[in-house]
């Protein structure tokens, strides 16, 4: 693991949430060598729950499918409270690192740190109730489901913020750019909307030795396609316009049958954008490009597009909240208050739009080789030295928002 700049400078927040860092190391990689995909967090949840009753939470409500929330009342009486988020589902990808805690689940993978993520929520969980010396009432929400299947919004219909009143809300999310014991964060728009996108292209298939002449060659239809969507940011879209769109996946044919030439060709990838504006036109561009290379080989097109999640915009006030909790850590922290917005999609952008909040990087670092490199791909590792500052953050934000003496 690599360490932070604990110091004698560091405040009592950080040593706080250093006490038991065994205990939290062990469930974040049972969770990392168990992970589950959006709404299948069966083992997950029950794991959550498990720890929560072990350490005296006993104030937890099934929500949103696989989700919990879990409420930690503080010592002293207040009406204000604030909700403390985290994601736990895993990504569809195949683990690359041949760590003794590596993915058990083939095609299943925890790629965005969100085992971190809830363990570190596990962690203030267990620190508040052992520590309730704060004015009011934390709701830690264990969200199932943020990569694309909208666990967010489920959450959201079943009533979230009616049943668990919010002043504010917080989110957190692991950094591998960023150093570990470094944060980041932003006012307004903070991370971009993520869509997703399909197209079908459909032909009548045929002999490609024999008969290519006599059907559509889908091959060539995607090829220019594909090289279209690329002049779609460049051409369409402002320069002074944050805007992708990727393609992620392209499936046609049979490698048993090099021959023959496909009757239907799948591709798709994903969209991003921050304003309204440009997320509608992506839309378009991204049908009426399909529908116009289709048409041009005698093909059929059919699209469906979708959006998993909107801008993520921060408010200034709760982002206030936010670096005034990291800078109180230590006197060496180093935290970014106009961090650059981010392309990355967020699902409690969401939350954001029902309750004012704030969205904190936290440094993870990246290096080469098994656990390094960037969030969803096959080496990345939760880095395990990030746990106690996920941890003393989530306290340094119950201190700020709610009087609280923690760590004191």
């Amino acid at each position: 693991m690599t360490q932070g700049p604990i110091s004698a400078t560091t405040s009592g927040l950080l040593r706080l949430a250093n006490e038991g860092l065994e205990e939290l190391v062990a469930v974040r990689r049972d969770l990392h060598a168990h992970p589950e995909l959006g709404f299948e967090e069966v083992r997950t949840s029950a794991l959550v729950a498990a720890k929560l009753a072990e350490w005296g939470v006993t104030d937890v409500t099934p929500l949103g499918g696989t989700g919990l929330v879990a409420t930690v009342r503080g010592s002293r009486p207040d009406g204000r409270a604030v909700g403390l988020r985290a994601d736990m589902d895993a990504l569809a990808l195949d683990e690359a690192n041949g760590f003794d805690y590596s993915s058990t689940h083939p095609g299943k993978m925890h790629a965005c740190g969100h085992d971190g993520h809830t363990t570190m929520l596990l962690g203030a969980a267990r620190l508040l109730v052992r520590n309730p010396d704060f004015a009011g009432t934390v709701h830690l929400i264990f969200q199932p489901a943020e990569e694309g299947r909208g666990g967010a919004a489920k959450m959201l219909e079943e009533g979230l913020f009616e049943r668990f009143h919010c002043d504010r809300i917080f989110g957190m999310h692991s950094a591998p750019q960023m150093e570990v014991g470094e944060f980041g964060t932003t006012t307004g728009p903070m991370m971009a909307a993520s869509g997703r996108w399909t197209v079908e292209f459909l032909g009548s298939g045929g002999h490609g030795g024999a008969g290519p002449h006599l059907t559509q060659d889908l091959t060539v239809v995607a090829a220019s396609y594909i090289q279209a969507l690329q002049s779609v940011v460049a051409r369409n879209v402002s320069a002074f316009e944050p805007a992708i769109i990727s393609v992620g996946h392209l499936q046609a044919g049979s490698p048993a049958a090099l021959n023959v030439m496909p009757s239907k060709l799948t591709l798709g990838g994903t969209m991003r954008a921050f304003s309204p504006n440009v997320q509608s036109l992506l839309e378009a561009r991204i049908r009426d490009l399909a529908e116009a290379h289709a048409g041009a080989m005698s093909a059929e097109a059919r699209a469906e597009l979708w959006w998993n999640s909107v801008p993520t915009v921060t408010e200034a006030a709760a982002t206030e909240s936010a670096v005034r909790a990291a800078r109180q850590l230590g006197e060496s922290v180093q935290v970014d208050p106009e961090v650059a917005p981010s392309t990355g999609g967020e699902d409690f952008s969401y939350m954001l739009r029902q309750r004012p909040g704030s969205f904190m990087w936290l440094g993870n670092g990246s290096h080469s080789g098994p656990g390094g490199g960037q969030l969803h791909t096959p080496l990345y590792d939760f880095n395990d030295a990030a746990l106690p500052w996920g941890v003393a953050y989530w306290l340094s934000v119950v201190n700020v928002e709610l009087e609280g003496r923690l760590g004191a």
